[in-house]
């Protein structure tokens, strides 16, 4: 006699004695017709040879799961239970194995009913409850009855379908009960093991005590997540419940990219940087601060000690930033100075080149001048402010500066600021003869340009000498975000002074909205509603006067409902700029939010035909991809919004359909939207391309540069980086009266939005260290099963590596611990302790 088959397909070594089982044909349901049989064998004969080998021996495995013999019965149980737990845990279908399993369901549960009470009951009432997953009646609830017979084991093992299917039994159950006066003690233990991972609950914060360290951050990320698109305010709360969780778990990085989300007076950063003594994460966090703008000052409680203090400080002030953006020009060998001649390429245009390169005027000059700027930015040297020149004492810096006129030689001066960009020990130097110049616009500019030079970096060496525009508009930028009572006091007062000339008024407004973006500061709104309120009539009509609103909205910018006091306020102003007013202050106060009504109602206002002389339209079109630009999807819909309003819109709504499209894929050049882009610069309307401007942009610090205000895996939005866009793109609103016209210098403060798109790893001393990284496009993982890949297409560099738009970084070594989830700017990299050196 053979010896029997394990369930397993191998031979056992059974006695003689035991009984055979019958061979593994188990009678099937008889068709009723040969017509039906003949199907039945036809399907059989499709199965591949080894789908056919798994059905045989679940069908074996059911035969001996119905033997008197114990020992097989549990032995059949056991690999039925392995077969179905390895299919079922991550289902795209319905598996193999239940689907073999189909039809001997009733065979099953009919032998169910027969066994005495034992654990083979048990695991056999666990396989019935699977199985129930596709069997099952609707409304019978067998899956949930059958597992509560069943064994108490991990019902996660039986995959993520499974505990979906038996967790909505569980809610009709649940609900049967509670309408019968019956008790529901008996679910509770289910409910608490499903809550563990199966985290959709109505109650948020149940959610903190149920996560462990196994699920927390996949948690974290679906609650960031789907805050995006939740209505307020639960998208705060789901936002503050993943930070108590990162808290709880010490993931203080993370709980830190909430915390600057939702920076307010309710949430503070102190409590992050108390939590640990690790001084090298606090390092870390200082650099995460410093990339978002954000101004705080470090005291005793955060770091007792005074290197400590001083070194914190240090960072959060941005010192480090010059010297890490030069690293990486070094690296990738881009240092070379460029002329704007090697950007515009005018040789390439047959017929052109020549007459092009003899032309000298004041405003191919001026062209040139911000295009040097942008493509230098942050160099520390070019070929036409910095280089020394052996004719002139003064250097050809004064040579190009003086081939501008009047407020072109602003622009000209402030440049060298934009060049030295975040130097700001070398660019005051620099900048400081320009200050004794006896023309008051080279000193104007060079006032600007102390600002540009110092943009996000803090320093006590700065001039804060109050002298028309220049002044003001660097102080602006120098000082955004920082709440500083002392600029506050010294620009409110030209607010105050009806002597005061308007552009110099409105350039204060503007600087007082920078400075105090997203503050919310009653003093300083109140301050700007009364200048619109008491401005003449023809006064409001000037079009610079259009950016009073915009300083007034920067205040609000993020703050949603808080705006609604001051827009109740704006509806008393005068007709003149009552429209633009309200579309300006809903805009920037929703701005990054995502809201579909606010961009609904602003698709509204775009489809009026108004009056000639309207012009609150520009706005209404700038702020739907304000709103929109919060996540992918929203900002693809308002792509093709853009889209039809260009095909259908009136001249004042298509003017401002380019920079609405710009601002949604700032420093991510979209295919469909550079195809737009591209038809509108050879556009019969003059005002809709700056041909030249653009150009300069594009090569924007020879590639190294971002304009994005998005950062930390597009998670955090920097509210000075986007002020500083949302000043520009209304100023280009009447490009012809303002841009074009004599304050052309606006455009410095894109300032504000410049960063190094790199990723800079540094060892525990803060030197550079270069690490091998994968770079390759960001894949969304939320909710996936498993530890699915988070990059695409990757490719292998070392560090320092410049990070396009849309892609991520992970570490392609274990000898070192990245001190931040998320691998941009500065990256403080540990040692790993349990690496070894093969």
């Amino acid at each position: 006699m053979p010896p029997r088959e394990d369930p397993n397909g191998d031979a056992s070594s059974a006695s003689p004695s035991d009984p055979v089982p019958p061979p593994p044909q188990q009678p099937q349901p008889q068709p009723a017709k040969g017509k039906g049989k003949k199907k039945d064998e036809k399907k059989d004969d499709d199965l591949s040879e080894e789908d056919q080998a798994l059905k045989e021996q679940l069908e074996l495995y059911v035969v001996r799961a119905q033997d008197t013999d114990p020992g097989v019965q549990k032995l059949a149980l056991e690999s039925m239970r392995q077969e179905i737990r390895s299919a079922t845990s991550s289902m795209t279908s319905v598996p193999k194995p239940l689907k073999f399993l189909r039809p001997h369901y009733g065979t099953l549960k009919a032998y169910f009913e027969t066994m005495p009470e034992s654990d083979l009951k048990k695991y056999m009432a666990d396989i019935l409850s699977v199985l129930a997953l596709t069997m099952s009646a609707e409304g019978e609830r067998e899956s949930l009855n059958y597992r509560m017979i069943g064994s108490e084991g991990d019902i996660g093992s039986w995959g993520h379908e499974y505990v979906r299917n038996l967790a909505g039994e569980i809610a009709q159950e649940f609900q049967k009960r509670q309408d019968d006066g019956m008790p529901t003690d008996s679910l509770k233990e289910l409910v608490e093991q499903i809550v563990s991972f199966h985290m959709k609950v109505e109650k948020l914060d149940l959610l903190v005590k149920h996560v462990d360290s196994t699920n927390y951050k996949r948690t974290c990320l679906y609650l960031t997540s789907s805050s995006k698109y939740l209505p307020a305010p639960d998208d705060m709360s789901a936002l503050k419940i993943a930070f108590e969780i990162y808290m709880k778990f010490g993931d203080f990085a993370n709980a830190l990219r909430i915390a600057l989300l939702l920076y307010d007076k309710s949430l503070e950063l102190k409590p992050i940087f108390t939590a640990t003594d690790d001084f090298q994460l606090k390092k870390q966090f200082a650099f995460i601060i410093a990339r978002h703008g954000l101004s705080i000052e470090i005291d005793d409680d955060i770091a007792a000690d005074e290197n400590e203090k001083e070194a914190l400080q240090d960072i959060i002030s941005n010192i480090k930033l010059s010297e890490g953006y030069l690293t990486l020009a070094r690296d990738i060998e881009v240092m070379e100075p460029k002329s704007p001649e090697d950007i515009y390429k005018v040789h390439l245009i047959d017929g052109r080149g020549a007459t092009s390169s003899s032309l000298d005027s004041a405003r191919q000059n001026l062209a040139a001048t911000f295009v040097n700027a942008f493509v230098n930015a942050g160099f520390g040297q070019d070929k036409l402010m910095t280089t020394p020149s052996d004719s002139s004492s003064s250097g050809s810096s004064g040579n190009w500066l003086f081939k501008n006129k009047e407020h072109g030689k602003a622009s000209a001066a402030a440049s060298l600021g934009m060049i030295l960009l975040w130097d700001s020990d070398s660019g005051l130097a620099q900048l400081d003869k320009y200050l004794h110049s006896n023309d008051i616009h080279v000193v104007a500019g060079a006032l600007l340009g102390i600002g540009i030079v110092s943009c996000g970096v803090k320093s006590d060496s700065r001039d804060e000498s109050i002298i028309r525009i220049g002044a003001i508009l660097g102080l602006g930028i120098a000082y955004a975000g920082s709440q500083k009572e002392e600029v506050r006091e010294n620009l409110t007062a030209f607010l105050t002074d009806s002597q005061v000339p308007l552009e110099v008024l409105v350039f204060s407004a503007i600087s007082l909205g920078l400075v105090f973006v997203g503050s919310c500061n009653e003093e300083v709104a109140q301050t700007i509603i009364c200048v619109l309120m008491e401005r003449s009539e023809p006064e409001l009509a000037e079009p610079i006067m259009r950016l009073l609103p915009v300083a007034l909205g920067l205040l609000y910018l993020g703050k949603q409902e808080s705006v609604e006091a001051t827009a109740e306020v704006s509806k008393t102003f005068d007709e003149k700029i009552r429209n633009y007013c309200d579309v300006t202050l809903m805009s920037l106060a929703y701005a990054g939010t995502g809201n579909v009504l606010k961009v609904q109602k602003l698709l509204g206002i775009c489809s009026e035909h108004l009056e000639k002389g309207e012009t609150h339209q520009g706005p209404a079109v700038l702020g739907i991809s304000l709103i929109a630009m919060a996540e992918e999807l929203g900002a693809e819909m308002a792509v093709r919004s853009l889209e039809r309003l260009l095909q259908y819109g009136e001249q004042n709504i298509r003017r401002a359909v380019p920079l609405a499209l710009g601002l949604l894929c700032i420093s991510n050049p979209k295919v469909n939207v550079m195809d737009t882009m591209s038809r509108l610069s050879h556009d019969a309307d003059a005002e809709v391309s700056m041909v030249r401007i653009a150009q300069g942009l594009v090569h924007l610090g020879k590639g190294l540069l971002t304009l994005s205000p998005y950062h930390s895996d597009r998670f955090l939005l920097s509210p000075i980086a986007l002020a500083g866009l949302v000043t520009v793109l209304h100023a280009c609103l009447d490009m012809k009266s303002i841009i074009l016209g004599k304050y052309h210098y606006m455009l410095y403060i894109l300032t504000l939005a410049m960063q190094p798109r790199m990723l800079l790893t540094v060892d525990e001393d803060l030197k550079p260290l270069s690490v091998p990284v994968r770079v390759g496009q960001a894949v969304d993982v939320v909710g996936q099963a498993g530890r699915p890949k988070t990059i695409t297409g990757f490719q292998t560099h070392s560090t320092p590596v410049l990070l396009a738009a849309g892609e991520r970084a992970e570490l392609a070594t274990e000898k070192y611990l990245p001190l931040t989830p998320v691998l941009e700017g500065f990256v403080i990299l540990r040692k790993n302790p349990e690496y070894h050196e093969d």
